[in-house]
């Protein structure tokens, strides 16, 4: 059991479970192996050492959840244009410029005459 824990974790995953449990060692929480006085002394009462111990026993309560990879099924979809013939721009545009011409006209911001001389000239054209 014990080599198949420690084959479970990484090495990163190892440091830090022993590394949290040496410093719940130094600040005197409970033993959870039965250790005896000569083998602490021979490890001269490391915290780091005994959490190695239990750590290699498999006594630790610790688990380690790792996030897995999110799946998603979204799929790029290719981008449908619509085909427009010029005239039917020209048609949209010219509709869009009559549209301006009223709205401007009923604000007040053209003469009713200025507004049909100016949608009657073309661009470009002096009178």
């Amino acid at each position: 059991m014990k080599d198949q824990m420690k084959e479970s974790f990484t090495r990163y995953e190892v440091a830090r479970i022993i590394g949290a449990r040496a410093l719940q060692i130094a600040m005197d929480a409970p033993l959870l192996l039965k250790i005896s006085e000569t083998d602490l002394k021979t490890m001269r009462f490391d915290a780091l050492k005994i959490a190695e111990k239990e750590f290699n026993e498999g006594v630790l309560p610790i688990s380690i959840n790792r996030p897995s990879p999110q799946k998603r099924k979204e799929k790029l979809t290719a981008i449908k244009e619509e085909k427009v013939s010029d005239e039917e721009i020209k048609a949209k545009e010219q509709e869009v410029e009559k549209e301006i011409v009223e709205d401007a006209a009923q604000l007040g911001f053209v003469e009713g005459d200025e507004a049909e001389t100016d949608s009657e000239s073309t661009p470009g054209e002096e009178e």
